[in-house]
């Protein structure tokens, strides 16, 4: 892990304070993107809690950064998507999870390209129950709170019991076990206030930095790499 600026520097305090609030936050979205540093590839992941996001770049794209920043004992909920780093993490800590469902669609689309006629029905079948899913996302206004609730619950055991029923094809069964060993972790968002069924809301706050490092091309050490990571916390905050 890179080590914080000096106290002195401009908006270090801050960036430190905002840091320091992550493993309080009930709900965390994070994601992660690509930073060049004089040929090296590091990493910023980005933080965005209820009232700020809050950068940080860091050489390793592991869970000891999701350590380093929330703690072991991060009670809240962290909006993720499916990449290696937030199931390790889970595993060390206990950390409840809400996968991201625009990356499963993603995923489940990808299994439509695949020459198996049978895995192709199977993803089609698998998108058909998630559109059915989102369309009663869309008309939550329209609803009735305990109506909205029962039809969430069933198009979830329509879209799990559709994600169960795989062919035999490998990457089908691969599919299927997500949904046999992570379905709380898909549909947690049903039972939680506040909490988004994608990780859009850290996507978005990212993408300006991934522009910035189009123009920028990355940093060339620590000052700089420690300056763009305050002054991204500020600017995604006050946005």
């Amino acid at each position: 892990m890179v080590t914080s600026a000096h106290p002195g520097a401009p908006g270090a305090e801050s960036h430190l304070a905002l840091q320091k609030r992550l493993p309080r936050e009930d709900i965390l979205n994070v994601d992660e993107s690509g930073h060049k540093e004089n040929g090296r590839r590091l990493w910023t992941w980005g933080f965005r809690a209820a009232s700020f996001t809050c950068f940080k770049i860091d050489p390793s794209r592991d869970s000891q950064v999701l350590q380093a920043m929330l703690g072991k004992d991060f009670a809240g909920i962290l909006g993720c998507d499916y990449f290696s780093a937030y199931h390790k993490y889970r595993k060390d800590s206990g950390v409840f999870l809400q996968f991201c469902l625009a990356h499963l669609i993603r995923d489940v689309k990808f299994l439509a390209t695949l020459p198996e006629a049978a895995t192709v029905a199977y993803s089609q079948r698998l998108l058909e129950a998630l559109r059915q899913l989102f369309n009663i996302l869309h008309q939550r206004e329209m609803m009735e709170d305990m109506v909205f609730q029962q039809a969430l619950v069933e198009a979830r055991d329509h879209l799990v019991a559709a994600g169960l029923n795989a062919p035999e094809h490998k990457p089908a069964q691969n599919m299927a076990e997500r949904f046999r060993h992570n379905r709380d972790s898909y549909f947690r968002f049903i039972t939680t206030p506040g909490l988004e069924p994608t990780n859009n809301l850290a996507e978005q706050a990212i993408r300006f930095v991934v522009l910035d490092h189009h123009v920028t091309q990355g940093t060339r050490g620590l000052p700089g790499r420690q300056w763009c990571q305050r002054i991204w916390t500020a600017a995604a905050t006050c946005q």
